[in-house]
C-alpha cells in the first residue's frame, strides 16, 4: 500500500510512484531507505543512473525520482507527471548553461 504521509513510508516501494523496477533503481544508487531521498537532488540520482547502466534512462524516470524526493521531502504524493514541466524546464535551462 502505497504511503499518503512520507513518516509512512517504511520501505522504497511505500512511496507513490515506487515500484519493484524503480526501487531497485534506486537501490543501485545506494538508496535502501525511504528517508536516505531527503535532500538528494532527482536530476543527479537520474544521471547516476544514466552512467551506472550505461544507457540514457526514460526521462519519466526523471520525473518518478523528482516526485520521490520532493514526497520524502514533505511534498504531497503527485502522480510522476505532475513534475514533467519542472523537469523539462530543468533541462532546458541546463542546456542553455551549455551554451553559455
Amino acid at each position: 500500500m502505497k504511503a499518503q504521509h512520507a513518516n509512512a513510508a517504511s520501505r522504497l516501494e511505500h512511496i507513490p510512484n515506487i515500484g519493484p523496477s524503480l526501487a531497485e533503481d534506486l537501490r543501485q544508487l545506494g538508496i535502501r531507505q525511504p528517508a536516505q531521498l531527503i535532500g538528494k537532488d532527482p536530476y543527479a540520482l537520474y544521471a547516476r543512473l544514466n552512467t551506472l547502466t550505461g544507457t540514457r534512462q526514460d526521462p519519466c524516470v526523471c520525473d518518478t525520482f523528482i516526485a520521490a524526493v520532493r514526497f520524502m521531502e514533505g511534498a504531497p504524493p503527485h502522480p510522476w507527471w505532475h513534475y514533467t514541466p519542472e523537469r523539462k524546464q530543468w533541462f532546458a535551462d541546463a542546456d542553455n548553461r551549455k551554451a553559455r
